[in-house]
């Protein structure tokens, strides 16, 4: 069947981007999470560093620590923001082109559908590229934080442990 006259051609065109949309706003509200964490722990750090009364101290230092590792986090997690809405943009701009395409070809505008499938298809691979960018990222971000709480938990057990001794 020729892909021009089959209506199904004209959904997955219309249908794949929209659902895609629907996704990266999903991500976005689960970064935007992931954000306000970070920025409350950033917050709550300085306090801490702000009211501390020797900034030379093992404790201070190691909050110091921790808040430039929650800056770092903040930052990535801004650019695996900016990412994913450039994603959910450029994913409805590819469903609006495709809706714009079906609706041309009964008017036999060729050389116009042949454009807006160019822009369809451009618009869906920058979309997926910044989806790409930002899961990267986001992984970056990840181990940022499992870092973090690796080196936690190890000042943890070791001031559990007395000296010299084996935990049970």
């Amino acid at each position: 069947m020729d892909p021009h006259l089959n209506p199904f051609s004209v959904l997955s065109w219309i249908i794949a981007p929209a659902l895609l949309t629907n996704a990266s706003t999903l991500l976005v509200l689960s970064i935007g999470n992931r954000l306000a964490r970070a920025v409350d722990r950033g917050r709550e750090l300085f306090k801490q560093l702000e009211d501390a009364v020797d900034l030379t101290s093992p404790d201070a230092i190691r909050r110091l620590g921790e808040l430039t590792a929650t800056e770092q986090r903040s930052l990535k997690l801004l650019a695996a923001l900016r990412s994913v809405y450039i994603a959910s943009g450029s994913f409805a701009s590819a469903t609006l082109v495709s809706l714009f395409g079906a609706l041309i070809v009964p008017i036999g505008a060729i050389a116009l559908v042949r454009v807006l499938e160019v822009c369809a298809v451009v618009a869906g691979l920058v979309a997926v590229s910044a989806l790409i960018y930002a899961s990267v990222v986001l992984i970056r971000e990840t181990r940022i934080v499992a870092q973090a709480l690796q080196e936690q938990a190890a000042i943890v057990r070791a001031r559990a442990v007395p000296q010299g001794g084996h935990a049970a």
